[in-house]
C-alpha cells in the first residue's frame, strides 16, 4: 500500500496520536507516497466530466492537501484556482510542487478551516477529493453552508464518491475495523483525530446538500465501470447553487 518513499509505521503512529492538523503537518512531506492521495485515474475522470459542464472562471479546491485536485481546476478554470487547507505543512508541499505553473489560471493557496472559509461568493466551482472523512456527520450542514456561501449563483460543488464495498468484501470489514479503532482511540486519547471511512453516506449527504440550497445530480464516471447490479462504481456528485439562493 505504501511506496518505499512513504511514511514508516512509527511515523504513521505518531501522526495518528496527534491532532488532525498536526498529523498532516507531519505527514505532508511523504503524503503523495501514500494510498491516501487521490489516484490520478479519479482526478482525470473528474476533469473529463467537468470539461463537459464548464468552462468555469474561478475554482476552489476544498481541503486541498498537497494540491492534487488543483490540477483539475487548472484544466477547467479560465481565471483562477485556489487551494485551501488548514495544514501549513500540506500547503508548503503544494507550493513546492508548483501546481499550475505555466500559462493557465493564476494559482493561490490559503490556510483556513473549511468550516470557516474566508471568502464570499468568489467561485464558480468548488471541488474536494478524499477529505470528507475528517468531518463528523453533524458537521456536514455547516460545511455545506460554507460552500454555498463561497459559490456564486449557479456555481457548482463537485466531488467523486466511490460505491461502498459490500459486506462480503474484505475491504468492507477492513474499513469497519479502521473506524472502530479510531472511535476507541478518540474515546481514550486527546486531541481527537477525526477520520472515519464509513460516516459519509451518499443518501444523507444528498439530503444535507439539498437542505443547504443545492440542486443535486449524480453522474456516473464511466471510466470505472459498473458493479454486478449495474450501479456505477464511482459517481460524481454535482451540487449546483440555484440562481439567487
Amino acid at each position: 500500500m505504501f511506496s518505499p518513499e512513504g511514511p514508516t509505521l512509527r511515523e504513521l503512529a505518531v501522526q495518528a496520536l496527534s491532532s488532525v492538523e498536526r498529523g498532516y503537518d507531519l505527514l505532508a512531506p511523504k503524503f503523495d507516497h501514500t494510498p491516501f492521495r487521490t489516484p490520478d485515474s479519479v482526478l482525470d475522470a473528474v476533469t473529463t466530466a467537468l470539461r463537459g459542464t464548464g468552462p468555469y472562471d474561478d475554482g476552489l479546491d476544498l481541503c486541498c492537501g498537497t494540491g492534487a485536485g488543483m490540477d483539475v481546476l487548472t484544466e477547467v478554470c479560465r481565471r483562477g484556482a485556489t487551494g485551501v487547507d488548514f495544514s501549513a505543512g500540506m500547503l508548503d508541499e503544494a507550493r513546492a510542487r508548483g501546481h499550475g505553473d505555466g500559462d493557465g489560471p493564476r494559482v493561490s493557496w490559503v490556510r483556513a478551516d473549511a468550516r470557516a472559509l474566508p471568502f464570499t461568493a468568489a467561485f464558480d466551482l468548488v471541488v474536494s477529493f478524499g477529505a470528507f472523512g475528517h468531518f463528523l456527520p453533524r458537521e456536514l450542514p455547516g460545511l455545506f453552508a460554507q460552500v454555498h456561501t463561497v459559490l456564486r449563483p449557479g456555481g457548482t460543488f463537485a466531488f467523486p464518491v466511490v460505491a461502498p464495498p459490500r459486506p462480503v468484501s474484505p475491504v468492507y470489514w477492513m474499513l469497519c475495523g479502521f473506524d472502530a479503532v479510531m472511535r476507541v482511540r478518540n474515546a481514550v486519547w486527546r486531541p481527537p483525530f477525526v477520520m472515519y471511512y464509513r460516516a459519509f453516506r451518499l443518501g444523507e449527504v444528498r439530503r444535507e446538500l439539498e437542505r443547504a440550497g443545492f440542486h443535486v445530480d449524480l453522474r456516473p464516471l464511466p471510466e470505472f465501470g459498473t458493479r454486478r447490479d449495474a450501479s456505477p462504481r464511482v459517481r460524481l456528485v454535482e451540487a449546483r447553487r440555484a440562481d439567487g439562493s
